[in-house]
């Protein structure tokens, strides 16, 4: 539900301490994709991450695409080492929501990414996507190479023209390198939900206003 009060993010001074370590595991295997979660993968790979609300829609959006190797959801972009679920949603952690692409470059370029990122939610709306409001909904791209960076950079760009010709205000998407900001796996429950939940809560849903460089395939 909408809350009466702006969120706010923490100062690293207020965030919540965290751990050294993994309070839980991590399943080994994709459930829809059969491989791999965690790294390292095979050679010739690359890896995306994208924020776009509630990780268990966006996942689906992504694992659904050709040439995506595997993918799974976590936190990121925050201060807390290892921070749980329920620490996220406090708003205490500095972290969003995120889904890492794991993705076959011959197969899939990141621009088509890029693509399925901007069309599968409204980047417009800062600190929530719907009813979906806090911190850890936020949008944002953390970039694994200067030549990422460049084309987020790029299509936040184009995509901004046509939102803004279509009455949209401006994109809140952060771009930022992933150097300082670790990407923490959540736990086994969230990985590839709505595949063990078909009929679970998905918050994910797009502006209609199709980006330049492609449209997203539907649902």
């Amino acid at each position: 539900m909408f809350l009466s009060r702006t969120p706010v993010l923490p100062a690293p001074e207020q965030a919540l301490r965290g751990r050294p370590e993994p309070g839980f595991s991590v399943p080994e295997r994709h459930t829809v994709l059969g491989n791999p979660l965690l790294g390292p993968y095979p050679e010739g790979l690359e890896v995306a991450d994208f924020g776009l609300g509630c990780f268990w829609g966006a996942e689906r959006k992504f694992w659904r695409t050709d040439g995506v190797w595997t993918t799974l959801v976590g936190y990121q972009g925050g201060y807390t080492p290892h921070p749980t679920y329920e620490e996220v949603c406090s708003g205490l952690t500095g972290h969003t929501e995120v889904v890492r692409v794991v993705f076959d470059p011959a197969k899939v370029s990141y621009e088509t990414l890029l693509k399925v990122f901007w069309e599968s939610h409204d980047p417009t709306q800062g600190f929530r996507q719907g009813n979906d409001v806090g911190t850890q909904y936020r949008s944002a791209v953390y970039t694994h190479s200067p030549a990422q960076a460049a084309t987020a950079e790029a299509s936040r760009a184009a995509y901004q023209k046509v939102l803004t010709a279509s009455g949209y205000g401006e994109i809140t998407t952060a771009v930022l390198p992933v150097d300082d900001r670790p990407f923490y796996p959540a736990e086994a429950y969230h990985q590839q939900y709505l595949d063990k939940n078909p009929a679970g809560y998905c918050g994910i849903g797009g502006t209609g206003v199709s980006c330049p460089i492609g449209v997203a395939k539907a649902e």
